[in-house]
């Protein structure tokens, strides 16, 4: 592939870029110490801090997904935050609170704000999902603002910020589902599944053992604030655009052009949003790669995590056992990701395979 985009980078920012492909190498190093496997997991969290997103992570019980969280912030050098939801959980005890204080040298009494969990660099969301609706909004407005309003003044959240939230899949009794359009509002949805055997085997016989791996920080608050700024000038050429934009109209039900095989499966495609974030997470993937352009393959890698919880399939669909995610490996497959920007779409299946 041709090096076009590096060629026209200035040097500061080929500087930068070599940077972050040598501490995206040394960031997994330092999570090795500690996490078995998840490669692909671990790929998409940095994308989505480089990309300035959030995402919302799935999986059962065990995988050791707040170890992952806390291990990434403490190899960022980032201040980390846990928040265990639950149904008492009131929105006041996610982003603080006003206390009454009493002045010692004036003697008058002033409202004092006392900052809650969500103000920190690295958030996780423990089972969001186990919280009711008004808890959940409260953390998904500072998500989208960066800011939380308390007693009409607005305190701005730090920089870099963001929020991990956990689903998990097996267990719905006593929780509150997740609407689809807040979940829009996180970049990626990431699934984190069992280990292979040789993995698990490390996994028991490095935590069943008296020693503590020490984690170094690669990297610190202000160069990912600037790493963040670059995503943004990573270029994309107009033909690497189109292409998303045809992978998300693709999955609108109520388009002329949608395939047969979408029809069918699906009740709601994905919104602007779907593209804005396949953009954003295929320029951060390619920084992370050492490129300062992006391709439609960077497209490609961060479908699945961008799309999942914005493409909703039918009752057919599900009860065919054809979920999102096949969807979208279909669609892979069938749009073409043709070099230039002029062309429309090729016809399409219709009819789902497999």
């Amino acid at each position: 592939m041709s090096n076009a985009g590096n060629e026209k980078a200035n040097p500061e920012d080929l500087a930068a870029l070599d940077k972050l492909k040598d501490a995206y190498k040394q960031i997994r190093s330092e999570l090795s110490k500690v996490i078995v496997g998840q490669n692909e997991v671990i790929e998409q969290l940095l994308i989505a801090i480089f990309a300035q997103g959030h995402c919302l992570l799935e999986g059962v019980p065990g995988l050791a997904k707040t170890l992952m969280v806390s291990t990434l912030a403490k190899s960022l050098h980032l201040d980390f935050s846990r928040i265990q939801f639950t149904p008492d959980l009131m929105p006041t005890d996610i982003t603080g609170t006003e206390v009454l204080e009493e002045d010692k040298v004036s003697g008058q009494r002033v409202f004092k704000f006392i900052p809650g969990p969500v103000f920190a660099n690295i958030v996780l969301a423990d089972e969001i999902n186990r919280t009711p609706p008004k808890t959940q909004a409260a953390l998904l407005e500072a998500m989208q603002e960066r800011q939380v309003t308390i007693g009409g003044d607005r305190h701005t959240l730090p920089a870099p910020f963001f929020v991990l939230a956990t689903q998990n899949p097996i267990e719905q009794e006593g929780t509150y589902t997740l609407p689809e359009a807040q979940q829009d509002r996180f970049m990626f949805k990431v699934f984190v599944k069992y280990p292979n055997y040789e993995e698990e085997f490390s996994i028991a016989e490095t935590t069943t053992s008296d020693v503590k791996p020490e984690v170094t920080a690669v990297l610190s608050a202000d160069e990912i604030n600037h790493l963040q700024h670059m995503v943004r000038r990573v270029p994309a050429a107009p033909h690497v655009i189109h292409y998303a934009l045809r992978l998300v109209r693709a999955t609108r039900v109520l388009e002329s052009d949608c395939p047969e095989f979408v029809k069918d499966a699906i009740s709601w495609g994905a919104g602007p949003r779907g593209v804005q974030n396949l953009l954003l997470g295929g320029k951060a993937r390619a920084m992370l790669n050492g490129r300062f352009y992006v391709s439609t393959e960077d497209i490609k890698a961060v479908a699945h995590p961008v799309l999942r919880h914005r493409v909703i399939t039918n009752f057919n669909a599900e009860s065919a056992g054809i979920t999102s995610d096949k969807v979208i490996t279909q669609l892979l497959e069938e749009i073409s990701d043709r070099t230039t920007g002029d062309e429309v779409a090729p016809e399409l299946v219709n009819a789902f395979a497999g």
